[in-house]
């Protein structure tokens, strides 16, 4: 069986579980086919989670474990490689927002990393005092490659006031970062809008996370300070959709919102 580039059952939960999923069937002596039967999907499924491209759900996996009278070992297993930190979740990311058609961002602290220019993402480096910054910087400035891909993804981004009014790298570094995102808005596939300090208290200032989707599935990662998080659970990821609606519905609208990026612009002179 061919196995997904990066597969390591020894770091990541989420391998070390479709690992199990093939030892129970083969165990078993079912096929995928029978696998398929149980969970109500197509076989092909079944082969892209043996082979860690899909991640088994917790859905199916309660049925494989009825099935097989496991105790609950699979469902264990996906509970636990979901709540967990796994060390390939950033990879991941990046590998699934790459051929993402769409992406919906919201950050709190920061201009999104698709959108920083090479001054202002050394300066964020920096403030994780990084000893080695140019390696990453490489990486970020390459995954913003897919902004010229074709065809071009869906873009909606939103960032909270703090975003455009904090002078990241300095007066000049934050001056060209925002013309960087008035040039990036004019893109017909773009939508840049801000949250103003002024709405006080709400939904999503707990933190920054990203909607991805590709025309089959969608994922959606959350940062964290200690790294973060990915999932494909349907109800997390419709909870995101939600808090992100939430966002828009204060956020200003576009016009007003690049007015408020060129305002802020013209103060770092």
């Amino acid at each position: 069986m061919r196995m997904r580039s990066g597969f390591d059952p020894d770091s990541s939960l989420w391998d070390l579980t479709a690992v199990c999923l093939r030892q129970l069937r083969l165990t078993h002596g079912w096929s995928l086919a029978a696998v398929g039967d149980v969970i109500e999907r197509d076989r092909s499924l079944v082969s892209y989670v043996e082979s860690g491209d899909t991640r088994l759900r917790i859905e199916h996996a309660q049925k494989l474990d009825e099935a097989w009278n496991t105790d609950g070992l699979l469902s264990s297993m996906v509970r636990f490689a979901k709540s967990g930190h796994n060390a390939q979740w950033f990879k991941a990311h990046q590998q699934f927002q790459a051929k993402s058609t769409e992406l919906r961002i919201w950050e709190t602290s920061w201009v999104p990393g698709l959108f920083q220019t090479p001054e202002y993402a050394r300066a964020v480096f920096e403030c994780y005092g990084l000893e080695d910054i140019d390696k990453p910087l490489t990486a970020r400035l390459k995954r913003q490659g897919l902004l010229d891909r074709l065809p071009r993804p869906l873009i909606w981004a939103y960032v909270y006031e703090d975003v455009i009014e904090s002078p990241v790298g300095g007066p000049e570094v934050m001056r060209a970062q925002l013309a960087r995102l008035l040039e990036l808005a004019e893109r017909p596939n773009i939508t840049i809008r801000v949250l103003p300090r002024s709405v006080g208290a709400t939904v999503g200032r707990d933190g920054a996370f990203m909607l991805m989707a590709t025309a089959k599935e969608e994922q959606a990662f959350t940062e964290a300070s200690a790294g973060g998080r990915l999932t494909d659970d349907s109800t997390d990821v419709s909870s995101l959709r939600v808090k992100f609606a939430r966002i828009g519905d204060h956020a200003l609208p576009v016009d007003a919102s690049l007015r408020l990026i060129r305002e802020s612009m013209e103060k770092f002179q």
